[in-house]
């Protein structure tokens, strides 16, 4: 597997991983965090490739089976600077992961990608809806540690916020 900038072609394909993601997602008891708003908007994915924060995870055949969006900096989530019911592990620059999904065809591809980010940053944060226990396992497996809880400005809905650091 690798990761790249996403671009402008593969603006269908990556749609279809989230409506793929979207279905799963339902299936196993998390169906209000992407599902009833279509989560994310077509508009906005075409923003992050347009700002070059959004990244495709490619196989061995140079499919694209995953996206994410990925920035990193001081303070790059605005959302992040109100955290409650915890504090965050540290307050220097990071990397945010959000719109992680997959297309379900290899088992590993949201480890590869999450593990690209905490690689190419040394410290991410990211954060996950409290009925998405798929994500909220990976994100344990892969040594992040609960941090506290954010809102999100796409609905009012607590997200359990997570962080790892070198």
């Amino acid at each position: 597997m690798k990761i790249r900038n996403a671009v402008i072609t593969d603006l269908d394909r990556i749609m279809d991983i989230y409506a793929y993601a979207r279905k799963f997602m339902a299936e196993h008891g998390n169906p209000t965090q992407w599902g009833p708003t279509n989560w994310p908007p077509r508009d906005l994915i075409e923003e992050d490739i347009t700002r070059e924060k959004s990244y495709v995870c490619l196989n061995d055949e140079d499919k694209v089976i995953g996206v994410f969006f990925y920035n990193y900096g001081k303070d790059v989530d605005p959302t992040y600077g109100d955290i409650t019911d915890g504090t965050w592990l540290e307050d220097s620059p990071y990397a945010v992961v959000h719109r992680l999904a997959v297309d379900g065809s290899e088992r590993g591809i949201g480890t590869f990608c999450l593990n690209w980010a905490f690689e190419k940053s040394g410290h991410v944060r990211i954060d996950t809806h409290g009925d998405n226990k798929v994500m909220q396992s990976l994100l344990t497996k892969l040594g992040f540690k609960h941090t506290g809880t954010v809102y999100v400005e796409s609905d009012d809905m607590p997200r359990i916020a997570y962080e790892k650091i070198f």
